[in-house]
């Protein structure tokens, strides 16, 4: 809780959405006394000691020079580093909370068992008027792959095991998750893929992971794997793997993020038969699952500790 003696926190809140009156509401409930300022609205930049944003202009943030710390307005920060100006001395915190990472596991089990159960087939066939039912294969034979297994991917993955699949999983620095195999580094990448029948793409963006989605790794995929990405569309060549669905070596995919964001209209994406997209809403940050991070985290640092969920920004996650 806030002591009522200290001086009230003045935040700047920045949104691509249009749901700013929320987010006042809730985090005004959680910090009492907060000076909620919007872009648009900022009054005296050298007040403004935090920051909760996605995707600020480009040096905006170099700008507020007794700023204290930088809340990122979802469980990414390559919208903040990408920023060639980010003051560096700044504590960069991400949001991590259950119910973000709840969201993540519904999309993603919510599309593995789609892509499992053939299901874009039968949607073809029910369009068709066709009564045909397909081979099947349980659970146990599908091997699922994710890609990234921090908060959300390790969720992921091991609620996907639950299922019963073959599940493996994949990241810079060796994990130990009960009931899913773990792959690690370069070294061991190309094994994670040969053994991946649904790839799931759940990694931060950094410079290691930019357009690693891209014809070679594609090709390293069992013939007829799909493909799900919920991480960061810079990852993904679009053009290579348009070209490995048209191949048939890549059976779909189904897509949440993209290069362009809103994916462009003519996009080949929107109306390729074996890709389904959605708008980046696999897990939308929800004010309720964030404004106590952002209170304890504004009490730490008024008290000068260390905040909570702090981001390496040598990794950049």
């Amino acid at each position: 809780m806030r002591t009522s003696a200290s001086p009230r926190p003045v935040l700047l809140f920045n949104t691509e959405s249009d749901r700013t009156d929320w987010w006042r509401d809730v985090l005004s409930e959680k910090i009492p006394g907060l000076d909620f300022r919007t872009m648009d609205q900022p009054g005296d930049l050298a007040e403004i000691e935090y920051v909760l944003a996605w995707n600020p202009p480009p040096g905006y943030l170099a700008q507020l020079p007794n700023l204290k710390a930088i809340f990122s307005l979802g469980a990414g920060v390559d919208h903040l580093f990408r920023d060639p100006d980010l003051p560096r001395h700044v504590p960069v915190s991400r949001v991590v909370n259950d119910n973000l990472t709840l969201r993540m596991r519904e999309y993603v089990v919510q599309h593995v068992l789609n892509h499992h159960r053939q299901q874009r087939k039968y949607d073809a066939f029910q369009r068709q008027g066709t009564w045909e039912e397909l081979h099947q294969p349980h659970a146990g034979e599908r091997r699922v792959g994710v890609m990234g297994l921090g908060e959300l991917g390790r969720d992921a993955a091991e609620h996907i095991a639950h299922l019963g699949f073959d599940v493996a999983g994949w990241s810079r620095s060796r994990r130990e998750i009960a009931h899913v195999t773990c792959f690690a580094g370069q070294d061991e990448f190309d094994a994670f893929l040969a053994r991946t029948d649904i790839l799931v793409g759940l990694l931060p963006l950094t410079a290691d992971t930019r357009n690693l989605i891209n014809a070679e790794t594609l090709g390293k995929l069992p013939a007829g794997a799909s493909f799900i990405n919920a991480g960061r569309g810079q990852q993904v060549v679009e053009d290579d793997l348009l070209a490995a669905l048209d191949s048939g070596h890549l059976s779909e995919a189904t897509l949440d993020v993209f290069q362009t964001e809103p994916l462009p209209a003519g996009h080949r994406l929107w109306t390729h038969p074996n890709v389904t997209v959605t708008p980046h809403i696999a897990s939308i940050t929800d004010p309720r699952g964030v404004a106590d991070q952002v209170a304890e985290n504004i009490d730490r640092s008024r008290r000068g500790e260390e905040l909570r969920d702090l981001v390496d920004p040598s990794r950049g996650y």
